[in-house]
């Protein structure tokens, strides 16, 4: 995996607090790895706080702030999970905004656990196939999407999984998928 992604750059975005610290670190080190550049988003500058489950856990700083970003800037989306995270983020216009781009530029994006809260806002699950936290399943199903209980799932550049356990299969797959590029199926569901 060491050049797959070489000149590429993957936006991670992330409320200010609520995000799994192992679905935003894992993944990053696996854009890393590849040789493309993470840069994390957020609703606000200063730094994201982080939690394992419900405990606090590491902050990371801001690298800019999704109001002031495009998707034509990024080659790739991550949209970690936490509960609190993709809930917030949904409550965000410029974050919905700034996700439903991806879809619309047909680039690829990875989602994980609660991360797809912020897709269904976007409302870009139509006729897709996607997995999550089990807890999302009717939102999904509501939203026009296939939910199924898989450990990755990719649908046409969207990659899911449904928790950390899932994490290694969810970032061979992410790296691939944006190794690949923009796929024509992501914007026909946008």
């Amino acid at each position: 995996m060491a050049n797959e992604l070489r000149g590429k750059r993957i936006a991670f975005l992330v409320a200010l607090e609520g995000a799994e610290q192992v679905e935003l670190t894992e993944p990053w080190k696996a854009v890393e790895e590849a040789g493309g550049t993470p840069e994390l988003l957020s609703t606000q500058e200063g730094e994201v706080q982080a939690f394992n489950h419900l405990d606090r856990a590491d902050k990371f700083p801001v690298d800019r702030v999704v109001s002031e970003a495009s998707p034509s800037d990024y080659d790739g989306l991550v949209l970690p999970g936490g509960v609190a995270n993709p809930d917030y983020l949904r409550t965000r216009e410029e974050a919905v905004r700034f996700v439903r781009g991806f879809f619309e530029q047909g680039k690829p994006v990875a989602v994980i656990c609660h991360g797809p809260w912020t897709l269904v806002e976007a409302d870009v699950l139509r006729g897709r196939r996607i997995t999550s936290w089990p807890s999302l399943k009717t939102d999904i199903r509501n939203a026009g999407g296939e939910w199924v209980d898989e450990e990755v799932v990719v649908d046409q550049g969207l990659v899911s999984s449904r928790k950390p356990d899932d994490l290694p299969a969810f970032c061979a797959k992410l790296v691939e998928e944006f190794a690949e590029g923009r796929h024509e199926a992501q914007a026909r569901s946008a």
